[in-house]
């Protein structure tokens, strides 16, 4: 019995350092595409999320109205980057999932709602992103209802990736602190 014992616990260790890596490695790819994404933006950033909390038509326009050139330039410039980003990040946070299972169980629906949340969370963001890239040229096309759409899109995205983080970061924090 004792054999056995070992074996788990070295098959464990393993799934928790492979899970980890994992984690670690999708983490650092999609910090080099958010850095890129955000030389890509240059001063353009800050107005990205007041794009993505828009609650009016005009106050869309508004935004948009108020880029430079320059900025216009660099935020229509950062969709082809931020069309691999939801991806990359969706990955992370699956990857991070894994990792945080492999350390301390999650409950089976928690599981399943950790999995599924950053696909949600990328789709939502594709979702935006299409939209965004179609309406710097098509302002006329802005609505109110639509605004307020493609807002809670948005803000559904970043409930879900952000809550997602929050919860693997807390998890694997105490993890490693009941193992010392």
């Amino acid at each position: 019995m004792a054999d056995g014992n070992a074996v788990a616990g070295r098959a464990g260790a393993d799934a928790r350092r492979r899970t980890g890596r994992a984690f670690l490695g999708w983490a650092a790819v999609y910090a080099v595409s958010q850095a890129n994404i955000a030389r890509t933006l240059g001063s353009a950033a800050p107005k990205l999320l007041k794009i993505q909390t828009a609650t009016s038509a005009a106050g869309y326009r508004e935004v948009l109205d108020s880029m430079t050139p320059r900025e216009l330039a660099g935020y229509r410039a950062h969709y082809p980057l931020d069309m691999a980003h939801p991806f990359l990040y969706a990955m992370a946070l699956r990857a991070g999932a894994r990792a945080l299972h492999a350390r301390r169980p999650q409950p089976e629906s928690m599981r399943r709602f950790l999995m599924a949340a950053p696909v949600v969370s990328a789709g939502c963001d594709y979702v935006e992103n299409v939209a965004g890239w179609y309406l710097i040229d098509h302002r006329e096309r802005v609505t109110d209802a639509g605004t307020r759409v493609v807002t809670a899109v948005s803000t559904l995205k970043w409930v879900l990736a952000l809550g997602e983080l929050g919860h693997v970061l807390s998890g694997l924090a105490v993890a490693q602190l009941r193992r010392h």
